[in-house]
């Protein structure tokens, strides 16, 4: 199984490297795109929530849960998204389909287990045509930030448990804008690309115990401290004679830029629920994230846009008939429903960017050592159509893989 994985993290490193689009939005024109992650199929049927860790689950937002990993789990997820963007003058509709996440976690002992793995974690993907009286201007953007990550996590007592991520975060970003006058034979297409590269850390706590006989308390924090990524940045400015109608390049000039620095934001993340063990859960769930501080960053990128800090609300959790039903597969089901508000912490034209999702989910029973196939709504809502600007509405269909095994288990004959 590790030789398979390794062959996978390997092929699904070169897809990201070539700056996969995973989200098709004008809003992925500011900053360093839109975020795409926002947990496994698990966690985003519940609203996001990362509150939630059990012993046969990869919880991949908060590295404490690997200290109470009992089984190997190898997870992956995909996604389709279909987006309808409206404003006041228009309207378009776009689909995207993207992997979302690949990961595997294993105890090394009773108390420590380790994961490792990879996410596009922010995309950036746009196409944009302004029109006027003469001349046309086209504006297209895509790539991305994504996360190879090394996690650990420990469970310090029977209710106590910790853990760390370091992540290496690569991408690049490219950004162009073609010109063309009607009066004019030629025209321009300036194109701006970074590439960036950087290590953070995410530190996380779990806590658990007992409040009944029956109902549990969890309580979760994670804390990313905020972090500076390099970016080396490049610029090409062309002559294009758009008359043949094949945007023929007629002369073509690189610009030597600067290499700099961006402050990757800060972001806390505190949550809590009760449930009652392997029956049902209900919990919620704050983040505050430092965006502002692409406010100084990004002042090449986002005319008219500007950033504040933002926050992050969910709720949600799940239901299992009986998990060890040997008469009905349905009973073994999970069914899972959630519901998020993003503040992004954008503001375009003194109008904020909001977002909002409503979300369901199953966890199908398939296999040995409760491994599950999982499906995945959302309906949501992006932006507004108020002072000329675009109201993005949303489906998207999640599947998602959770497969457990047993490594390292002495066998024993009689």
């Amino acid at each position: 199984m590790i030789k398979r994985f390794i062959v996978i993290v390997a092929l699904f490193l070169a897809f990201t490297a070539e700056a996969q689009e995973n989200v098709s939005s004008p809003y992925s024109y500011y900053g360093i795109g839109l975020t795409n992650f926002k947990g496994t199929v698990e966690n985003r049927s519940m609203g996001g929530l990362s509150i939630f860790s059990d012993s046969i689950h990869m919880n991949i937002q908060n590295p404490a849960s690997y200290g109470t990993l009992k089984l190997t789990n190898f997870t992956v997820g995909a996604s389709h998204d279909r987006i309808k963007l409206e404003s006041d003058e228009a309207s378009d509709n776009a689909k995207i389909t993207s992997l979302d996440y690949l990961a595997l976690a294993f105890p090394v002992s009773d108390k420590v287990g380790i994961g490792f793995g990879v996410i596009p974690y922010t995309s950036v993907g746009y196409r944009i045509l302004d029109t006027d009286e003469g001349s046309a201007s086209l504006l297209n953007g895509r790539g991305g930030m994504n996360k190879v990550f090394l996690s650990a996590g420990v469970a310090i007592t029977d209710e106590l448990s910790a853990g760390v991520d370091a992540n290496y975060n690569f991408g690049n970003f490219q950004n162009s804008q073609s010109i063309n006058r009607e009066e004019l034979q030629y025209g321009t297409t300036d194109v701006n690309r970074s590439d960036i590269k950087g290590f953070s850390f995410n530190f996380g706590a779990n806590y658990k115990t007992d409040i009944s006989e029956k109902l549990n308390l969890h309580v979760s924090g994670s804390y990313a401290p905020s972090i500076d990524l390099d970016s080396e940045n490049s610029r090409t400015i062309s002559t294009i004679d758009f008359s043949s109608g094949t945007g023929r390049t007629i002369e073509s000039r690189d610009l030597d830029l600067i290499d700099t620095q961006f402050e990757f934001p800060s972001k806390l993340t505190i949550g809590a629920g009760i449930g009652e063990e392997n029956k049902w859960f209900a919990g919620a769930e704050y983040s505050s994230v430092g965006s502002s501080s692409y406010e100084d960053s990004f002042r090449f990128r986002g005319d008219g846009g500007t950033f504040e800090d933002a926050s992050e609300f969910s709720i949600g959790g799940f239901f299992i008939p009986n998990y060890n039903s040997f008469t009905s597969y349905l009973d073994r089901v999970v069914y899972r429903a959630g519901f998020r508000y993003d503040e992004t912490g954008l503001m375009v034209n003194d109008e904020s960017i909001n977002e909002f999702g409503i979300s369901f989910g199953l966890g199908l029973p398939v296999g040995t050592y409760f491994s599950n196939a999982n499906l995945g709504i959302e309906l949501g809502q992006r932006g507004t159509r108020d002072s000329g600007l675009i109201q993005e509405n949303f489906f998207r269909l999640s599947i998602g893989l959770s497969l457990n095994d047993k490594w390292f288990t002495k066998r024993k004959f009689n």
